[in-house]
């Protein structure tokens, strides 16, 4: 059934590039679930009182992948890596709008599980946003691998789709985001100057 869904959801996907607006709508029930997993995964790294809903997350992300003209989908995995993209930018405008209120931020727990020793730290959402841009100065690649597995939820194999990538590059881009986080969040929260 997943097997089935992954083509139907590529098959729209290519119909909708291709201009048929019937396509988005045939879509959305296709993905709405994956999207709310996907959002849920997004806001649990978030503090607890957050304003953003989980419904209204996918809503955004979901108006902002519809309004991106020239985007010429490729795959299931494409489509829901670009989700998460979209997911992360409007969290982290979200939090700034709320540091920028409050002068301050409360600080969120985020639980790298995929890291060795399951490195977890309270750390903020734009300074862990901080840390992943610089990160992306470095490695690029690796950058954007963290994010769509990390904020996407996307398996390393799904990953490497998106990047275009084999998955044995994948993983070994993997391997050097998680020993370069591990040490930067030993060393406690990035400097907002860097």
């Amino acid at each position: 059934m997943k097997q089935r869904t992954s083509e139907d959801i590529t098959r729209l996907l290519l119909e909708w590039s291709g201009g048929e607006q019937a396509a988005l709508a045939s879509l959305l029930p296709l993905v709405y679930d994956e999207l709310r997993a996907m959002a849920q995964r997004h806001l649990r790294r978030e503090r607890s009182a957050h304003t953003l809903q989980r419904t209204a997350l996918v809503h955004e992300a979901f108006l902002r992948l519809v309004d991106q003209k020239s985007v010429n989908w490729q795959s299931r995995a494409h489509f829901f890596g670009l989700a998460s993209q979209m997911m992360r930018r409007i969290l982290v405008d979200h939090a700034r709008k709320r540091v920028a209120a409050k002068r301050g931020s409360d600080p969120v727990r985020m639980d790298l599980e995929e890291l060795p020793d399951a490195v977890a730290i309270d750390l903020d959402f734009v300074e862990f946003d901080r840390l992943l841009q610089r990160f992306e100065g470095l490695e690029p690649r690796s950058g954007r691998l963290v994010e769509l597995r990390f904020f996407g939820g996307l398996s390393v194999e799904e990953a490497a789709d998106v990047l275009g990538i084999s998955v044995a590059t994948a993983k070994r881009d993997w391997a050097i985001a998680r020993a370069w986080l591990q040490r930067e969040l030993m060393r406690g929260p990035p400097d907002a100057t860097t």
